[in-house]
């Protein structure tokens, strides 16, 4: 579903990313992670071409990212991604946030809109709030929605960029589990760059971990919490999972 074939990318003088290659097919989950400032959300956001590439090849679903000319519009809306802050339309009704790409986008009619938005705010605990506008929500609440708004283009592979990082501790459970449902129920192709473990273990089928840029490790989620193979791994897993 996605590949990546010896991505480099460069901010002026400063390398960013280094030579980095991974995979992930259909169905799998696949938790990012690393020391902050590794590279891991400038990865991820180089899958839909938020940000372009210097060095290397990203193909989507059969479509090439970093062709000349590559249709990135149609690309985006065939995968959804989350921030991490919400990126919420604060001027607009939850039911509108949901309902404007699918119709200027996908071309839906509005009842077609609506009627997917109840469906999938349902699904994520949203539905008494389709009223309400993002500022009257709690952090927890309108990542609930951002997920929801992305399923709504009916994705081919969600992108997930440290959602949780902005969160109160008590919301983040309840961000975690519509994630954790997504994965499980609907088998969804997923890139999660999170710092949450216990979510990694729970779910991911590989992690990559990645330092100044590189990736360092790329293994199933099991062999690499209970052997990493480099240094850099066990040193981060040892301070991340003493807490």
């Amino acid at each position: 579903m996605i590949e990546m074939q010896s991505v480099s990318k460069w901010y002026g003088d400063f390398k960013v990313l280094t030579d980095c290659t991974t995979q992930v097919d259909k169905g799998e989950v696949v938790v990012v992670c690393g020391p902050s400032g590794s590279g891991k959300s400038t990865l991820i956001k180089c899958v839909n071409g938020l940000e372009p590439v210097q060095e290397g090849r990203i193909v989507v679903d059969g479509a090439e990212v970093t062709a000349r000319g590559a249709k990135l519009t149609q690309l985006r809306a065939k995968i959804g991604m989350v921030f991490q802050h919400f990126e919420l339309y604060p001027h607009m009704s939850v039911r509108e946030n949901l309902c404007l790409a699918q119709e200027k986008v996908l071309g839906r009619s509005r009842k077609e809109a609506e009627s997917r938005a109840e469906t999938l705010l349902t699904r994520v605990g949203m539905i008494d709030h389709i009223a309400k506008y993002p500022g009257q929500l709690s952090g927890g609440q309108q990542q609930r929605v951002a997920i929801a708004r992305a399923l709504a283009m009916d994705p081919i592979a969600m992108l997930f960029d440290e959602p949780t990082s902005a969160l109160d501790p008590e919301m983040i459970k309840e961000v975690l589990d519509v994630m954790v449902e997504l994965a499980r129920d609907d088998g969804m192709t997923m890139m999660v760059v999170t710092h949450e473990m216990g979510f990694a273990r729970k779910v991911a089928d590989r992690v990559v971990f990645m330092d100044q840029g590189a990736i360092v490790e790329d293994r199933p989620t099991q062999e690499f919490f209970d052997a990493p193979s480099s240094e850099r791994a066990k040193d981060f897993l040892s301070k991340i999972l003493h807490h």
